[in-house]
């Protein structure tokens, strides 16, 4: 039978991980919609030609939203996943 402590970790485990990918999204996310709002010149910056700074920035943001996702679901598969199948096999 599946120690209630055990699941009880797995569930904690799952919930910290869910909450610092979060935070990170949230933190990049904030972070450029605070500097459109408050440092338009800066992102208006000729980065290559005439590509402005926020343009690479913007692509950035949609490429963490992927790579974060990516990541979750890579721990997802490789540690949750295995230690929930080791709680239903304890009998």
């Amino acid at each position: 039978m599946p120690n209630q402590n055990d699941f009880r970790r797995l569930v904690s485990l799952r919930w910290s991980v869910s909450i610092a990918f979060s935070i990170l999204m949230f933190s990049a996310y904030f972070g450029f919609i605070l500097t459109v709002a408050f440092r338009k010149e800066w992102l208006a910056t000729p980065v290559a030609g005439n590509i402005p700074l926020g343009l690479p920035l913007g692509l950035g943001m949609i490429a963490l939203a992927w790579i974060l996702t990516a990541a979750y679901v890579r721990w997802a598969n490789q540690v949750y996943d295995k230690k929930v199948q080791t709680l239903k096999n304890q009998k």
